[in-house]
C-alpha cells in the first residue's frame, strides 16, 4: 500500500507541481492573471485524480472489486499528502530560482484593492499593519511550507472524500472481468 501512495502520489505531484513551478518562474515580475486562481485550482483538481485511480485500482485488483471506506479514504489521504509535498517542494523551488518577494508583491495587490474599493483612513492603516504582519509571517519557512500545504491538502480531503464514498460501492464502475 506504501507503494501505491507514493507513486500515484508522486504523479499527482508531478502534474500539480510542474506547472506551478514553470508559470511562477515564466511570469516571474509580472503582475498575477486574474484566472490564475482558478487555473491552479484546476490544475490540482485534474492532478488529484490520482487519488480516484489509486483507490479504484486498488480496489479492483488487490481487493477483487470490494473495498471499505475507511481503506479508501486512508489511502486517498496518503496519496493527498505525497502530493501535497511535492507541490510544496515545486513552490520553494520556484521562490529559490525567481528570487520572488511573493509575500510583498501579493500585500501590494490586496493593499491596491483595498484602495480601489475606496478603503481609507484607519481601515487602511491597518490593513497595511495586517499586510506587514503577513509579510514577515511568511518569510519563516515552517509558516511558508504549512500555507502553501494548506493550499492543495484540502483539495485531496475532498477528492479523498468523494472517491472513497463512491468506490465503496462495487457496483460504481465495477471491476471488468477478462
Amino acid at each position: 500500500m506504501i507503494r501505491k501512495i507514493l507513486s500515484y502520489g508522486m504523479i499527482a505531484g508531478l502534474i500539480a507541481g510542474v506547472p506551478l513551478f514553470a508559470i511562477s518562474v515564466a511570469l516571474n515580475g509580472h503582475p498575477p492573471l486574474p484566472y490564475g486562481v482558478a487555473i491552479g485550482y484546476l490544475t490540482m483538481l485534474i492532478a488529484l485524480s490520482a487519488v480516484f485511480a489509486a483507490i479504484k485500482r486498488h480496489r479492483d485488483l488487490e481487493l477483487g472489486g470490494v473495498i471499505r471506506f475507511w481503506p479508501a479514504f486512508g489511502l486517498g489521504l496518503g496519496v493527498s499528502v505525497v502530493a501535497g509535498i511535492l507541490y510544496v517542494l515545486a513552490w520553494e523551488a520556484a521562490l529559490a530560482v525567481t528570487h520572488m518577494d511573493f509575500a510583498g508583491s501579493y500585500a501590494a495587490a490586496l493593499i491596491e484593492q483595498q484602495k480601489a474599493k475606496g478603503v481609507s483612513g484607519e481601515a487602511l492603516a491597518s490593513f497595511v499593519a495586517d499586510m506587514e504582519r503577513f509579510k514577515v509571517q511568511y518569510a519563516k519557512p515552517l509558516y511558508r511550507l504549512s500555507m502553501t500545504f494548506a493550499e492543495i491538502f484540502p483539495v485531496g480531503l475532498l477528492v479523498s472524500l468523494l472517491s472513497a464514498g463512491l468506490l465503496r460501492n462495487s457496483r460504481f464502475l465495477p471491476a471488468r472481468r477478462g
